[in-house]
């Protein structure tokens, strides 16, 4: 694919992963943020990144001449082609935000968030031309996870929604296009209900935190790397498939649901779940987890591939 001028707007966890990956394909990436440490917040993650480039084979390609720093906005935003955009999950901030960019912005720009709930639709309300919006929601560290949700908005245009896919393509992502503005899309959906529930176990004391990670690593995180929630589900029922699965298991199902906790997010049960996190993972930095997890994750993805190609 023709190299692009990238505007990465946000320099969080998320926005700096996109910077390496668009870096490591080729373009030309700035990333823009008003923190007075942006430069030695860049130079820090650059040091941690390399592990994971060198396991995914991109060290090589990758270029940290082609990237600039800038808390300049405007000035980012001038010759640019791709705006990846990693705010505050704030409709009226990002409202806000992307009329500026509009008015900035080149006429061709294409603009892409990264938000995890809201809806294209809403942010780009205050634009004039919305056509050129759309979620580009990446499954965190998207250098690593193959997902990216493009959810267009109402008036997202197809040449839009064609270009994300390929886009996001030819970064070695796995683009799925979601049909509708659902709350969450469908990643976070399932991960938050999956995670009420295990917040409500750990919190009620039922198993500690490190122990719910590997109750769910030995049974579904193991089969849905493989399968997904819905293929083990019809595989789980035989011959008979997903049909004999609902209708044996469906009455346990409702049951299961009417007993899971639903825990609220107030002060004190953050406060409880941060003590119980630090009794598990204590120990270790965030930096060590997180390249523990990368690396890991990375070694299921290349099983993964291989099994594909020999199927």
């Amino acid at each position: 694919m023709k190299q692009k001028k990238i505007t990465v707007v946000g320099a969080g966890t998320i926005g700096l992963s996109w910077a390496s990956l668009f870096l490591s394909h080729g373009h030309q990436v700035t990333i823009v943020d008003i923190r007075d440490d942006l430069a030695s917040v860049w130079e820090q993650h650059h040091q941690n990144v390399q592990p994971t480039l060198r396991e995914l084979g991109l060290l090589d390609s990758y270029s940290e001449e082609a990237l600039r720093v800038t808390t300049n906005l405007q000035e980012a935003l001038a010759v640019t082609d791709w705006v990846q955009e990693n705010g505050p999950e704030n409709l009226e901030f990002k409202q806000q935000l992307y009329q500026q960019m509009e008015q900035w912005a080149p006429a061709h720009t294409l603009f892409f968030s990264s938000s995890s709930t809201l809806p294209a639709t809403a942010i780009s309300e205050k634009m004039k031309d919305a056509s050129r919006v759309a979620i580009g929601h990446p499954f965190n560290p998207p250098l690593v996870m193959p997902l990216v949700e493009v959810v267009p908005g109402e008036f997202t245009s197809p040449e839009t929604i064609e270009e994300a896919m390929a886009f996001y393509q030819s970064l070695g992502k796995h683009p799925q296009l979601i049909k509708k503005e659902v709350f969450g899309f469908v990643a976070n959906r399932l991960q938050f209900a999956l995670l009420r529930e295990a917040m409500y176990l750990a919190d009620q004391g039922v198993v500690t935190m490190a122990e719910m990670d590997e109750i769910v690593k030995d049974s579904i995180g193991l089969r849905w790397a493989v399968t997904g929630p819905m293929l083990g589900m019809h595989l789980g029922g035989g011959e008979g498939g997903i049909a004999a699965f609902t209708k044996h298991l469906g009455p346990t199902m409702e049951s299961s649901w009417g007993a899971q906790g639903n825990p609220t997010m107030d002060e004190a049960t953050r406060q409880r779940l941060a003590a119980l996190a630090e009794e598990s993972y204590g120990q270790f930095t965030i930096t060590e987890l997180a390249q523990k997890r990368d690396q890991g994750q990375l070694a299921i993805l290349k099983t993964r591939s291989q099994t594909e190609t020999q199927t």
